[in-house]
């Protein structure tokens, strides 16, 4: 089953996020205290091997570089789908959107020569709320 790897929030929108104890996932606003909270992107989602793929490339690459807000291992084995919903933490998400336009000038993209985000971000809106940490299950819902 799918485990949450690491919790991120940035405090302004282009930042990385940095992990952080627990988010508090806020019904139809997202991860409370972050930048993104509020917008059509209420949280984001990025499976850790897909990051650890880029650490190859990358070393200084580690959980939230992408800007997302859950770095799940074993995220990319469930095949999400847009309208698919899961549960972690006790809340609730609803995928919303799979892969988002990548500015060109990000760091990661510059130096590497690619982003993951425009092909394997997930981003979800909160349905019922919950409080997430490291370690939490995702599991798939219907």
């Amino acid at each position: 089953m799918p485990v949450v790897k690491a919790v991120c929030v940035s405090e302004k929108t282009g930042q990385k996020k940095v992990p952080v104890e627990s988010i508090e996932l806020v019904v139809e606003h997202g991860v409370a205290g972050d930048a993104h909270a509020g917008s059509g992107r209420q949280v984001s989602l990025l499976d850790f091997d897909s990051l650890e793929a880029m650490r190859l490339k990358l070393a200084s690459i580690s959980p939230g570089a992408f800007a997302e807000n859950l770095t799940v291992e074993g995220l990319n084995a469930l095949g999400l789908a847009v309208g698919d919903r899961v549960t972690v933490g006790g809340a609730v998400l609803e995928i919303t959107q799979i892969g988002k336009t990548c500015h060109h000038g990000c760091d990661i993209r510059r130096i590497v020569g690619d982003c993951i985000m425009p092909r394997e971000g997930l981003f979800a809106r909160v349905l019922a709320p919950g409080r997430v940490r490291a370690g939490d299950m995702l599991e798939r819902v219907g």
